[in-house]
């Protein structure tokens, strides 16, 4: 990309630069801006807090999705589209009409368009038009039924006849009837074009069954005689089909009258002659050349059928008879083949909606000429309302563009935290904290497949909103404080960007650290679950025991008290138990106790004299202790929270972040709100319900006494009252050198020179 002339400012913010839109001019040069310096390059038309029209207008090619060309493009035209560019950065809800460029020839469309909106609104004096002013196509064309889509409702023709004949246009339709700008149902040239048609279509169809010979061979009875015949003809080749295959192979005879089975099968619950089941079975009984009985002997199911085809068909026909053999009805059939094959022919159903006499009537009125008239007089206006919808548009990006740049080239909004970014949902209380990065998602799973790698902790919730009924779903980051109370199935409350409250359940968790501070309590706090847990299982476990020596024990007395006493001779009483002995304690154990004690001993002394040795430097050596605790714990919790990202928690949602937005410590910390009490608030610390430790003097004792065990070591009394019990302290050990070497030199001076 060649070298932008234009002069740029950049900030600094998230851990790497953003472009500052400051002048009108910006926004005019936005494709001079090297695309590498974007934060975003795509973003959904769905999911965002911003107006959604707006973006569908931004949208050129309407695939739902907003990227750089269509945020150059809309820019450019806006910001030539007025006289100063530099309006568009105040994000004002109205444009003045005077603040349009009508040196341009769009400029004055637009400005023209803009006063026709406000006349037909009943603001013609208005200096200024409003986004809500362009919102309401319906009011905006009410008073006209002229308006440029290409749609005409009823009340449009001001003959009556015409305006019926839209009526039965729009009742003949086979489609859903157009909606016209001013939110009435109208038609189109080409429904209006398909309706003559297939009128003109229908008399055709008419005159013809006049002009043949054969289409009624029995006059106006051939519709119900045909539609006699045509109601059971299926079911008749079946009977003379079967009856051919019996002829052909006495072996099929059984099969084609259906087995036994198929009639026990039925027989077993309550039938009916309109029984599916029954209308399955044969129309009569299947024999070879048989005859169709048209009186005795039909299947139930279709006796009325066949009583109609006897009726209307067979005996004006044929003659009146109770039989009809295969040749006989192949007769029948062919004496309505030339109807069968001119209703064939029928028009489309709409016309036949209109019947016969009515489409003559119609094609003889002058309401196709008139129809099209009106559709001529609606199409004149086409360009103005382009003009309109180009209002709309300028209006809305006078409004609404700014704040989107601020957060598709630049993320200024989030950074800034003057506002809420467009993704930014509202904000969920929970567990004493306020969380502002909370983003709308439709499957928390596919979601959750990338948002992991923002490397924070997330929580999803469904809400609900109980007065609407309406349910959503979010992620939302906790950026501070720690997650020993966060779980699935905690409840709190979500308040969306129009202050509306939700019910928030927490359903999926990814799990990730929250604050170096967390970490460093993090070992401990497992230890001590651990501990807590391997009580409880014990604890669990000695409970499970004595109840099932309680249940036994009363299993027994329940079948003794069953029992009774004998009858006759009683039982003999069972042997005295033998005593209980104490179990003697091997020799062996008594060697391992003892040797496992001299470890510990061992072990527990050369810790102390190690720690106790360092003299002054002995909390260096605990915070030492300490650090190779939580060490390695805070080391990879720094790790991940420098990690940090938003790109992947909104590249997960269908966006194209271009940068690497980090969310450090301190914007975390803002991000997420814990709880504080209000600057000058009274605190009264005196808590009626505080747990009372009235045993804690003996922790105290236990304390003191650990503490002087400690001293009576590392100063010998240990040593000398128990002799080898620990090892001596390093104190002890330097007094027994300093006193070994004192004897040694009082040795030498004594001694008697050579």
């Amino acid at each position: 990309m060649t070298q932008s002339a234009h002069r740029w400012h950049f900030f600094r913010a998230g851990g790497f630069d953003q472009v500052r839109l400051d002048a009108g001019s910006d926004l005019l040069h936005l494709d001079q801006l090297d695309q590498k310096l974007w934060v975003a390059l795509a973003c959904p038309v769905d999911g965002l807090e911003f107006d959604r029209r707006t973006l569908e207008l931004i949208d050129a090619d309407h695939d739902g999705r907003i990227r750089a060309p269509d945020i150059i493009a809309v820019s450019k035209w806006a910001g030539s589209l007025v006289k100063e560019p530099s309006d568009l950065l105040r994000g004002e809800p109205a444009l003045k009409l005077a603040a349009i460029n009508e040196q341009l020839p769009e400029g004055a469309a637009i400005a023209a368009s803009a006063r026709q909106i406000l006349r037909s609104l009943g603001k013609a004096e208005a200096a200024e038009i409003s986004v809500e002013d362009v919102s309401d196509t319906g009011r905006i064309f009410s008073s006209t039924p002229f308006n440029g889509d290409g749609i005409i409702p009823a009340d449009a023709a001001s003959d009556e006849a015409v305006r019926k004949v839209i009526e039965e246009i729009l009742a003949a339709g086979a489609e859903a009837a157009a909606v016209d700008r001013s939110g009435k149902p109208g038609v189109t040239a080409a429904q209006t074009e398909k309706f003559f048609a297939g009128l003109r279509a229908l008399v055709a169809w008419h005159e013809r069954e006049a002009s043949e010979s054969g289409v009624l061979p029995i006059g106006e009875a051939t519709v119900e005689a045909a539609a006699a015949v045509r109601a059971v003809s299926a079911k008749v080749e079946d009977y003379f089909a079967r009856c051919r295959l019996a002829a052909f192979d006495g072996r099929a005879l059984d099969a084609m009258n259906r087995a036994g089975e198929d009639y026990a099968a039925v027989a077993s619950r309550e039938l009916s002659s309109a029984d599916p089941a029954v209308a399955a079975f044969p129309l009569a009984r299947v024999e070879p050349g048989r005859a169709l009985p048209l009186n005795e002997g039909v299947n139930p199911a279709w006796a009325s059928a066949i009583g109609a085809l006897r009726a209307r068909a067979v005996a004006p026909v044929l003659g009146d008879r109770d039989q009809l053999t295969e040749a006989e009805w192949r007769r029948l059939t062919g004496t309505f083949a030339a109807y069968e094959a001119w209703q064939a022919g029928v028009p489309a159903q709409g016309a036949q909606k209109v019947g016969v006499a009515r489409a003559k009537e119609i094609l003889a009125g002058p309401a196709e000429a008139a129809i099209k008239e009106l559709l001529a007089k609606d199409a004149a206006l086409a360009p103005e309302a382009a003009g309109i919808a180009a209002v709309e548009k300028l209006v809305r990006l006078h409004r609404d563009l700014y704040e989107l740049l601020n957060n598709f080239v630049a993320f200024r909004d989030f950074y800034g935290r003057r506002r809420k970014a467009i993704f930014q949902a509202g904000t969920l209380y929970l567990d004493q904290r306020g969380c502002d990065l909370c983003v709308r998602v439709r499957d928390a799973a596919k979601h959750a497949a990338m948002a992991h790698l923002s490397r924070m902790y997330l929580a999803y919730c469904d809400l609900s909103h109980k007065s609407t009924g309406e349910t959503a779903a979010i992620a939302a980051a906790f950026t501070a404080g720690d997650s020993d109370n966060l779980m699935v199935g905690r409840n709190g409350v979500f308040y969306d960007r129009l202050g509306r409250d939700w019910d928030a359940t927490i359903t999926k968790i990814v799990e990730n650290p929250i604050s170096v501070r967390q970490a460093f309590w993090a070992p401990y706090k497992r230890a001590i679950r651990w501990v807590e847990d391997q009580i409880a299982k014990r604890a669990a476990a000695a409970d499970a025991a004595a109840t099932d020596r309680l249940q036994s024990a009363a299993t027994s007395l329940a079948r003794a008290a069953e029992t009774g006493p004998a009858a006759t001779t009683p039982a003999a009483a069972p042997p005295p138990a033998a005593p209980l002995l104490p179990r003697k304690l091997d020799v062996g154990v008594i060697a391992a106790i003892a040797v496992a004690f001299a470890g510990a001993s061992a072990a527990l002394g050369a810790i102390l004299q190690a720690f106790f040795g360092l003299g002054f430097w002995m909390p260096l050596g605990l915070l030492a202790v300490i650090l190779a605790i939580s060490g390695p714990s805070m080391l990879i919790a720094w790790l991940k929270l420098r990690q940090r990202n938003l790109g992947p928690l909104l590249d997960a949602n269908g966006w194209a972040v271009n940068a690497k937005a980090k969310i450090n410590l301190p914007f975390g910390r803002a991000l997420t709100a814990t709880a504080s009490l209000p600057r000058g608030a009274v605190h009264d610390r005196a808590d009626p319900y505080r747990e009372r430790h009235r045993g804690r003097w003996w922790t105290t004792v236990i304390v003191a006494l650990l503490l002087a065990l400690a001293a009576a070591w590392y100063f010998g009394a240990i040593e000398r009252v128990f002799p080898g019990l620990l090892p001596v302290s390093g104190f002890v050990a330097r007094q027994r050198a300093a006193a070994t070497q004192a004897a040694a030199g009082a040795a030498t001076s004594t001694a008697p020179a050579g």
